[in-house]
């Protein structure tokens, strides 16, 4: 895995190699010093854009920068497609995206998604791209993916990066048998109308009845609890 502490070791090596400030270098990269602070900490990652400066700053490689933080092969070759150097690799490894994903722009994530979209990906790996995904690369993502991981506690942590049409998705895969009509519950909290498109589905034979019934049993759990608590 790529090892931002380790980057910001070198960074902060060639920085004083050169004799030069952490203002001094934030003046030339268009930064704040506590950017070039943080990087030097490893607590974030520059933009692949900034890499490429850094890089001509000190007139070293844009490869000896990215291996100073001993990534993975695959993580080498998307940090490197990133920067333009190569083309972004096709078919990715579905853990180096997700590791690079808080280091990666929306927009070159959208091109590694849909390469891992074609080959298939479990809810787990969607759950940690999704925060950075664009709402289309996660659409793409859940309408291929394998929901033989997917459990409640899963979906709870998906549900707030979903948009209206990911959401109509999963409520299809329900309603197609593809998912057990109990994660409805999890997304109860998160999709409005879902109530009354449940009790159309129930009643058009399209869910059990056990699904409103369902419902209709955590909502008065959800009133109980709140008048016992003083809240109603």
């Amino acid at each position: 895995m790529f090892d931002t502490k380790k980057f910001g070791g070198y960074l902060s090596r060639l920085r004083k190699g050169a004799d030069m400030t952490q203002t001094e270098l934030a003046d030339r990269l268009n930064v704040t010093r506590q950017a070039v602070s943080r990087y030097e900490h490893g607590e974030s990652f520059p933009d692949v854009s900034i890499l490429v400066l850094i890089a001509d700053i000190f007139h070293v490689s844009l490869d000896a920068l990215i291996s100073s933080g001993e990534p993975t092969r695959g993580e080498s070759a998307i940090l490197a497609g990133a920067a333009g150097e190569n083309e972004l690799p096709a078919s990715a490894c579905v853990e180096d995206v997700v590791s690079l994903a808080p280091y990666l722009k929306p927009s070159v994530l959208s091109k590694l998604s849909a390469g891992l979209a074609k080959q298939g990906i479990d809810l787990s790996n969607i759950v940690s791209l999704a925060e950075y995904l664009e709402d289309e690369s996660v659409i793409a993502m859940l309408e291929g993916t394998r929901f033989d991981t997917l459990d409640p506690e899963l979906l709870k942590r998906l549900m707030p990066f979903l948009d209206a049409r990911s959401k109509s998705i999963l409520f299809q895969k329900i309603l197609d048998g593809e998912m057990d009509y109990h994660f409805l519950l999890p997304m109860l909290l998160y999709t409005d109308g879902l109530y009354s498109q449940i009790e159309a589905a129930v009643v058009e034979g399209a869910l059990p009845w056990d699904a409103l019934e369902m419902i209709r049993q955590a909502g008065r759990e959800v009133w109980e609890r709140r008048r016992k608590n003083g809240e109603l």
